[in-house]
């Protein structure tokens, strides 16, 4: 059996980084380079993209990957950073409760310490599920992390505001009901305007995590001083880099030219970046180093 204390420090650790006022900022990665360059940039934890891990694997966003798929994607990025990892793992990647619980224990096994479960069906419609059921879910969700006997980050994801008819109230009803089940932090994905932001700020009992970009203040001191205790990119970094690709590709197709290349990373730089990443993690016993000071340390001196 795998030694559960590296994992329950790196746990403790992460859940140490959600001050309001004062954010834990996570530009999100999809695969071991994002990863790498992630850590390398100093962030004190790392979180993955559902989307963007999905489009790497050939599959669109939304539910379309197995358990199976996206948690090995999360296991690979783990296995490599010495920085805590959490998971975006959409709405479980199974149909009822038990099912999520059966999850969280693979997401565990996977090296992270947070999840992200959202509460919006992923058949196009744009419904919420019933608070009832989610707050099942969620609930289920901390089961699954209190038997193992790690503190998991449980963030529940709530949708209200991306069909662009949500309120602040629903939104506080539903956050209210999904801490009172064991949610750890609050993620309102599509809250944009300052006041709204610092109303669920206010509002809500547990540390707020909000996405940059959809209208969002531009800074994060300015989502700092709202009293965000989380920022995420979400799949705006992988989104980022397809454009790249696109442009590029036009360009050296329609014009001959290769311009937007000039910036790409030298090619021993990153070719060492991969050559590098945790050493320390021993198959034998599944031991890791989970340090995020002393991985800030390392990836920031090359090491």
């Amino acid at each position: 059996m795998t030694d559960s204390s590296p994992l329950r420090e790196s746990a403790v650790a992460f859940r140490a980084l959600h001050v309001p006022g004062r954010p834990l900022v996570l530009p999100n990665a999809w695969d071991t380079v994002s990863a790498l360059l992630v850590e390398e940039a100093g962030a004190a934890a790392l979180a993955t993209t559902s989307a963007g891990i999905a489009w790497q694997l050939g599959a669109a966003d939304g539910d379309r990957l197995d358990r199976g798929q996206a948690l090995a994607a999360v296991e690979r990025i783990a296995a490599r950073v010495r920085i805590p990892v959490t998971a975006d793992i959409e709405s479980g990647y199974a149909p009822d409760a038990e099912g999520v619980r059966d999850t969280v224990g693979a997401v565990l096994t996977a090296g992270a310490v947070g999840v992200n479960i959202e509460d919006a069906l992923h058949d196009g419609s744009g419904v919420l599920r019933p608070v009832e059921e989610q707050a099942e879910r969620i609930s289920a969700a901390r089961a699954a992390a209190d038997a193992a006997g790690v503190p998991l980050f449980v963030n529940a994801r709530i949708d209200t505001f991306l069909g662009g008819g949500g309120s602040v109230g629903q939104t506080l009803e539903r956050a209210a009901a999904f801490v009172a089940a064991g949610a750890d932090g609050v993620f309102v994905p599509g809250a944009a305007d300052p006041e709204v932001v610092r109303a669920l700020a206010d509002g809500i009992d547990a540390p707020l995590n909000v996405v940059v970009g959809h209208g969002t203040p531009s800074t994060v001191p300015e989502l700092a001083a709202l009293g965000v205790a989380r920022i995420s990119a979400g799949s705006g970094l992988a989104r980022a880099a397809h454009a790249l690709v696109r442009r590029a590709a036009r360009e050296l197709l329609d014009t001959g030219t290769y311009d937007a290349l000039a910036d790409g990373l030298d090619y021993g730089e990153l070719n060492g970046l991969l050559g590098t990443g945790r050493q320390d993690r021993n198959p034998a016993d599944g031991r890791q180093d989970r340090n995020p000071a002393a991985g800030r340390r390392r990836a920031r001196s090359g090491r």
